[in-house]
């Protein structure tokens, strides 16, 4: 029997997960079954069950890949010195992730920020899922403070705020612009980059 190339059981996996992606975003986590997901890859249950033994799996999957790809994202723009300014750089990761550079995106028919916010939702229910959450929000929380400091450090922004506080703010701002995409429809990301600028544009004096 010929050997299956690493190459066609990554293929295989990737098959697999944007039919599950698009499954979650349409329909949810609930409404749809594996055997939803069976029909959407086009493949038989052992395909399947192969790479993955249940939906909960297969959910923490897409959410592994999301969280890396913004953290990968935020560590590349820390390596710089400085940073892109907050409007280029939290645009330029929100483009990222709203594309679907996670490999589950407009290539793969998926509306990104319906299936972001069905993600944050089963955290309220899974404990398991919460807790990838979690582990994943710490590491893209670090990448972000590494960006502020970064700010910090060349003077672009104001040092006696803590750099946390700052990323967590940074995070919520990207995270609220996704579920707005979710709830009322696509925005160009050009209209969080101009938000954004407007906010900065305000200045940095210290309250007397």
């Amino acid at each position: 029997m010929a050997r299956v190339s690493q190459q066609h059981l990554d293929a295989r996996r990737r098959q697999i997960l944007d039919a599950a992606a698009r499954c979650f975003a349409r329909n949810g986590f609930h409404a749809t079954s594996m055997q939803d997901v069976l029909r959407e890859a086009d493949l038989s249950a052992g395909a399947v069950y192969r790479y993955f033994s249940s939906k909960e799996e297969l959910i923490g999957a897409i959410v592994t890949e999301v969280l890396d790809t913004v953290r990968e994202a935020f560590e590349e723009a820390a390596s710089q010195s400085p940073p892109d300014p907050p409007d280029v750089l939290v645009g330029q990761v929100m483009g990222r992730v709203l594309r679907g550079e996670f490999s589950l995106g407009t290539a793969a028919g998926v509306q990104a920020p319906r299936l972001l916010v069905q993600v944050w939702t089963e955290t309220l229910r899974n404990e398991s899922l919460a807790a990838l959450l979690r582990t994943g929000y710490d590491t893209v929380r670090a990448a972000w403070v590494k960006v502020v400091e970064a700010y910090q450090a060349a003077g672009l922004m104001r040092d006696d705020v803590p750099a946390e506080h700052v990323a967590r703010t940074m995070i919520a701002t990207a995270q609220g612009f996704a579920a707005q995409q979710a709830l009322f429809g696509e925005v160009p990301v050009e209209v969080l980059q101009n938000g954004l600028r407007g906010l900065m544009s305000m200045g940095g004096q210290k309250p007397g």
